[in-house]
């Protein structure tokens, strides 16, 4: 706990100033939006929580690298052994630009390829989840009103909640079939999306969550809340770490399942 106390301080000091940031915005009536190359819109409270999160660990930790969703990353960030901290500004930019509150700002430390720790906080829900290896993950408000969080015991796909982003991604990796086979076998089926599902599951509210595509700022923060919750994360492959650009989050018991279901 100890190794990663000062920089897990750091990620919330980070999140209090994106959670300012971010909320000034949200619902604003001159919020302004552009669509990106890949046509996702981004918000001027995304670019805007990014350059003060950067500024602030330019200040504090010069020689760690930075890799942010819309500023790519730093000079730093590319040499070997360099920690670097992964930042998504908003994740959930199209429920923040709709006025839906389920977004949240993740920041994570990366030290080589593994994320070690990771922070979400989601201001409009009131809420922030937050681990560091060894450390255990936990949810609250703050670190002051703090719960010890832990993923569910379900060892049934019959009795599981199995959480999903959207169908579409999955039709277009040739996996459409095997995921509504297994929500017909599912207990309960709902589609949080985003970061929520991943920390629903990190509480033991759902089982299963999965994606089939993401970024590494879309996961690097959601690692270590998960697996420090007693869950498993891998990609489809099964390979664990951030890298495989998909997504399989569960409980635990559930996980080898899962996996071998959506094997096409």
């Amino acid at each position: 706990m100890a190794r990663y106390a000062d920089d897990l301080a750091l990620a919330h000091l980070l999140a209090d100033t994106a959670d300012s940031i971010s909320m000034a915005r949200f619902r604003a009536l001159d919020l302004h939006v552009e669509s990106k190359p890949d046509l996702t819109p981004v918000s001027d409270a995304d670019t805007a929580v990014e350059k003060a999160i950067r500024a602030t660990l330019a200040r504090t930790r010069p020689r760690d690298g930075v890799l942010g969703e819309e500023f790519g990353a730093s000079e730093a960030a590319a040499g070997p052994g360099i920690r670097q901290w992964v930042v998504d500004p908003i994740d959930g930019t199209k429920n923040f630009v709709r006025g839906v509150p389920i977004w949240a700002t993740l920041i994570a430390l990366m030290e080589g390829d593994q994320p070690v720790v990771g922070l979400v906080s989601a201001p409009a829900l009131g809420r922030r989840w937050w681990a560091a290896v060894g450390h255990g993950a936990y949810a609250g408000r703050h670190t002051a009103a703090a719960t010890p969080i832990r993923t569910s015991a379900v060892r049934r796909l019959g009795d599981a909640s199995f959480c999903y982003s959207s169908l579409s991604g999955w039709e277009e990796n040739g996996r459409l079939d095997s995921m509504l086979n297994i929500m017909r076998q599912s207990w309960r089926t709902r589609a949080y999306g985003d970061f929520y599902g991943y920390m629903l599951l990190a509480e033991g509210a759902v089982d299963v969550m999965v994606e089939p595509e993401l970024s590494l700022w879309d996961v690097a923060a959601l690692i270590p809340i998960v697996t420090e919750a007693g869950g498993r994360f891998s990609d489809l492959a099964g390979r664990s770490g951030p890298g495989g650009g998909s997504a399989v989050a569960t409980n635990g018991p559930l996980h080898e399942d899962i996996l071998l279901r959506l094997t096409p």
